[in-house]
């Protein structure tokens, strides 16, 4: 008998004419691709943007669901309000002080994720061929929705201070000649997910300075400000602007469980409206259950004291890829060094394409990460790889590195039998019209150089200052 999830050329031709047009610009996750992947036990993911679940104690689990089992048992169970209930939104409130915000509980929808913010804003604000601008590289998972609602996508390139604003504007400019308004810019301003790195203070500022002076809208994703292992905290674009043009995005996934699937958006009240009718038609609410876990959770008065456990934990966690890649990784390769969150975003050379590298660090050596290509609506970021270091042990995450260095060491000496250059690959300059420094190191181009370019790394130095 034909497995039941196989498909003939017949069958897809039968429902082909019934797909709505906005299903050909859909686009799968990567990270949803890898799950089934990663979740083997004999595969050690470097890929997903997973918390450490196993770090929140069992016994504090139990004891507030059996709270919940015996003192609201029948609210849990039963439908809530599209908005949340004004107990989590005070939770939420907490959460945004710490970073030196003042949100009024009316101003925010608690949502399912903070997936689903993105989602809802996009679903509100975007007509098929709008413009929504964001950064180069962007949350991987931000691309497919983006896609589904058929946006244009204009992305704007970073360097190690985050998006580069003189850019943005130079596309805004661009823009308004050619009669086309932004519906909103996303950004992930703190630790940014894939790069690691922090917009710069300078750079907050104006953005929120060009959102007044072009009533253009910012929504601000920030699962990761609480995350931070080093260094001052900056600003949030929101405190920064007041609420008036960004959008905030929260999400309790990073801080407390994903399992949850709890986050936040606080908006203007006439985009919250249409937000909210725009939530009804979608789950109608927000799980019950797991709203009031929340609120229990935060009675006990604990969960800052956790988030402090967790940054030490990830600290050291960063700390042992940082080593591991200086020590695994080639000369040529470069790599983010973030002050907080859970990602380091590494460029190899141009002739490696980390698509077939995944295949085979996959296959031979049962290793993962992200493309980099995840992160680009334009086929760009062949050559480069988000990694992730807060899901697993640091002796996984040295060996993981260990596994993915030996695949890119076979991979340079097959681009070496091939061309004949060097097997350190710095002589791949002559394929790409890339010279070399006085120490043989490649220099800089316009492919290697997508994201962020460090200075390079002196032959004795393993881990450089990691500041945001």
């Amino acid at each position: 008998m034909r497995d039941r999830h196989q498909t003939t050329s017949h069958e897809i031709e039968r429902y082909a004419a019934l797909f709505a047009k906005r299903t050909r610009q859909m686009r799968s996750s990567a990270m949803r691709d890898l799950m089934a992947i990663t979740a083997r036990p004999d595969v050690i993911s470097l890929a997903g943007g997973l918390p450490d679940t196993s770090t929140f104690p069992p016994e504090t689990f139990a004891a507030i669901t059996d709270k919940i089992a015996y003192e609201s048992c029948a609210s849990a169970l039963q439908y809530g309000p599209t908005e949340g209930f004004e107990d989590t939104k005070r939770c939420i409130a907490k959460v945004m002080a710490e970073e030196g915000m003042r949100a009024d509980p009316d101003d925010m929808i608690v949502t399912t994720g903070g997936q689903q913010v993105i989602d809802l804003v996009t679903k509100t604000l975007v007509d098929p061929g709008d413009v929504v601008v964001c950064e180069a590289p962007t949350y991987p998972g931000a691309v497919p929705t983006f896609q589904s609602y058929e946006a244009d996508v204009v992305q704007i390139e970073m360097d190690s201070d985050g998006m580069r604003i003189d850019l943005l504007e130079q596309t805004l400019d661009r823009l308004e000649v050619e009669g086309r308004r932004p519906k909103f810019v996303y950004t992930v301003p703190t630790f940014q997910n894939p790069a690691g790195v922090t917009l710069s203070a300078p750079r907050r500022q104006r953005l929120v300075e060009i959102a007044r002076e072009r009533e253009l809208l910012v929504l601000e994703d920030n699962p990761y400000g609480l995350l931070r292992y080093e260094g001052e905290p900056l600003p949030p674009l929101r405190s920064l602007d007041g609420g008036v043009y960004v959008l905030y995005l929260g999400t309790f996934s990073k801080i407390l469980s994903p399992g949850i699937r709890l986050g936040w958006v606080v908006a203007p009240a006439p985009v919250l409206a249409k937000i909210n009718l725009g939530k009804q038609a979608v789950d109608l609410c927000t799980s019950s259950l797991t709203q009031q876990l929340v609120s229990a959770y935060f009675a006990e008065g604990r969960w800052l004291a956790y988030v402090q456990d967790l940054c030490g934990i990830y600290r050291r966690r960063r700390d042992a890829m940082l080593d591991a890649l200086a020590e695994f990784f080639p000369q040529e390769a470069e790599w983010t060094q973030p002050g907080g969150g859970l990602f380091i975003w590494a460029t190899l050379p141009d002739f490696i394409d980390t698509e077939d590298l995944l295949a085979k660090a996959i296959q031979q050596e049962s290793v993962a990460f992200v493309p980099g290509s995840a992160a680009y609506v334009d086929g760009r970021g062949g050559s480069s790889m988000r990694l992730n270091f807060s899901a697993v042990s640091e002796d996984d995450i040295v060996e993981g590195i260990r596994r993915i260095g030996k695949v890119i060491d076979e991979q340079i000496s097959l681009y070496s039998t091939f061309t004949g250059k060097k097997e350190d690959g710095r002589a791949a300059s002559s394929s790409t019209g890339r010279g070399q420094d006085e120490r043989g190191a490649l220099l800089p181009n316009d492919r290697l150089a997508d994201v962020v370019r460090l200075p390079r790394r002196p032959d004795d130095t393993k881990r450089g200052a990691s500041g945001s």
